[in-house]
């Protein structure tokens, strides 16, 4: 654990390779079903989350909550010293599901398969969580329940508080990524420019 968690703060060229399976699982999945459900989760929550952070934020977001998701899993299961690939997809659609039922507590969701019975956005995510939180404590191995708890986490937090502190205060972190990429262009830096 430590080798890994200072390889993350260094300029070492090999923590690229450990960054990179971390953002790369936002896009795995265990089996057909998994992808098949998280897909369906993500096609019923997409026009929801779209419609409250727009298309750019929102892919940053989804991948942000990807690669958090794995590390929260990573982190769980050195605690526990089950070595078990870690799937952000998982965590990626939670933090999605999260941050639309938080912004939107009060809408009327149901189940697939039981169209019935309809219960509210606010209380299907407190289900999740506490579902998730014992699947953690207990060790169920159901599902991969911190990176579940680490994006509904991450959503409820982000659409609370972090769309203030970072999205909207982008802008002077992207004017001196464009002066230094347009710098390194002029000393034959080989990047282009825009």
């Amino acid at each position: 654990m430590r080798r890994i968690m200072f390889t993350y703060f260094t300029s070492d060229p090999s923590s690229r390779a450990l960054c990179s399976p971390m953002l790369l699982s936002t896009f795995s999945h265990f089996s057909l079903f998994h992808m098949a459900a998280n897909m369906y989760v993500l096609w019923s929550f997409s026009s929801s989350i779209v419609s409250l952070l727009g298309c750019e934020q929102f892919i940053a977001v989804y991948l942000s909550a990807g690669v958090i998701s794995t590390f929260v899993s990573y982190v769980a299961k050195m605690a526990t010293g089950r070595f078990e690939p870690s799937l952000g997809a998982s965590g990626a659609i939670m933090t999605v599901l999260a941050a639309v039922c938080t912004k939107m507590p009060e809408a009327k969701l149901a189940i697939i398969f039981l169209p019935m019975f309809t219960f509210t956005a606010g209380n299907a995510l407190k289900a999740i969580i506490a579902f998730d939180t014992a699947g953690l404590a207990l060790g169920w191995r159901l599902f991969d329940h911190a990176a579940h708890l680490g994006g509904a986490l991450f959503g409820m937090w982000y659409v609370t508080y972090g769309h203030e502190l970072i999205w909207k205060n982008r802008e002077p972190l992207v004017k001196a990524w464009h002066e230094m990429r347009t710098k390194n262009t002029g000393k034959g830096g080989g990047g282009r420019s825009n």
